[in-house]
């Protein structure tokens, strides 16, 4: 039997890969520090947890409406406007099996074949997969580290032709942490409206900032903008919930209706309990956010010095998320291997630490580290990998 087409365009993930060969070394009963894992190390905060015990106890085990309960979208709608100024009705935002799957699904209703979405690079894996799996054609834009790896205006007008669809932007980034600011988003936001094209905006870090900068969503630069924009974020990394899957798209009702008609089909409703777990989430505990992110603040400091401490590696320093993304090129040459996916898979064999090389990110040169774990797993890495440097210095 032959595979539709559209599944044999897809590239494996650099990410589950290294995965599986550090399980695979685990089992084997090696000590294995993985840095690849993109959720938090923290347990889902305990009230939370006692809201989806509540959820059960109450019956609500049952199906909801495919675009997710009313009092999730209110409290959704509550969110963006005390943190991003910016006001929804509940027909204007659809709750979904994780963020992922309202990207997944915002493609499927906005592309066709043949158009063009613009991918700032690094991007996040699923990006370029996901405008595939619609038909889509990803436009790959690469933004030069010495910019933050931020791509500029002139570099999206470049990139825009009469096929171009949308831009997908993802601030702050994952693998790189870093932000666009507020004049950033005007240029680039006034390029999409010249050129009628939609903004995917994925918030899904907006929680986790070290610095004073300030998270600004495209939408917020003006009515216009905000009228092109579909907003994605969700409870999974802001809350420590990833495996709740609890996502959300905001955006104009006529694309939010053709999502939540999608979803009807393919998901029927987000799990009823994460739901009302998630409710809890948008409705307290600031505290435990802040507590997480006070100690992924002080991971990035300690982790970042001992990283520009080893041999050839430089990196400029994150400003959000949970990932540190090192230039390895010199590091890779001075020790004597032909690419970075070759010394990362090296690294793992010969001292046991798993990175996900940046080949998957669209940045080859690069690595990207996950400090989502605890100091001192992170120093123990940190001593590996300069060691492993050291040992095969030329």
């Amino acid at each position: 039997m032959n595979l539709a087409k559209r599944i044999q365009t897809l590239s494996p993930s650099p990410t589950l890969a290294i995965t599986a060969k550090a399980q695979e070394l685990k089992q084997a009963g090696h000590d294995v520090i993985g840095l690849g894992v993109g959720e938090p190390d923290f347990n889902t905060p305990e009230f939370i947890i006692q809201a989806a015990k509540q959820a059960m106890d109450d019956g609500h085990t049952k199906y909801t409406p495919a675009g997710g309960i009313l009092e999730l979208k209110k409290a959704i709608a509550a969110k963006l406007a005390k943190d991003n100024s910016l006001t929804y009705d509940p027909d204007q935002i659809i709750v979904t099996s994780g963020a992922k799957y309202a990207l997944y699904n915002l493609f499927q209703v906005l592309l066709s074949p043949g158009d063009e979405v613009i991918v700032p690079a690094p991007y996040w894996v699923s990006y370029p997969e996901q405008v595939k799996l619609a038909n889509g054609e990803p436009v790959i834009v690469k933004g030069e580290e010495a910019n933050d790896f931020k791509i500029t205006p002139e570099q999206l007008k470049a990139a825009i032709t009469n096929q171009t669809k949308a831009l997908i932007l993802n601030s702050p980034s994952n693998p790189t942490g870093m932000m666009y600011n507020a004049d950033e988003l005007a240029q680039l936001g006034e390029i999409c409206l010249q050129n009628n094209l939609m903004i995917i905006s994925d918030e899904i870090y907006e929680e986790l900032i070290y610095t004073t900068d300030v998270h600004v969503s495209i939408a917020q630069i003006s009515p216009e903008l905000k009228e092109s924009t579909i907003i994605i974020n969700g409870v999974s990394k802001s809350h420590a919930m990833t495996g709740w899957r609890i996502g959300f798209a905001a955006g104009p009702k006529k694309i939010i209706k053709a999502m939540t008609s999608l979803a009807s089909h393919a998901t029927s409703n987000p799990a009823s309990i994460s739901q009302y777990a998630a409710l809890a989430a948008y409705e307290g505990g600031e505290e435990e956010i802040e507590e997480m992110r006070s100690q992924f603040s002080a991971r990035l400091d300690m982790l970042y010095d001992m990283i520009m401490d080893v041999p050839g590696m430089a990196c400029r320093k994150p400003k959000g998320a949970f990932y540190l993304f090192p230039n390895v090129e010199e590091t890779v040459r001075m020790t004597g291997y032909s690419s970075v996916d070759e010394w990362v898979k090296a690294l793992l064999e010969e001292q046991r630490v798993a990175l996900v090389p940046g080949s998957g990110f669209g940045s080859p040169e690069n690595v990207r580290l996950s400090y989502a774990t605890s100091m001192e797993i992170l120093e123990e890495a940190a001593k590996r990998i300069k060691q492993f440097v050291l040992d095969h210095q030329k």
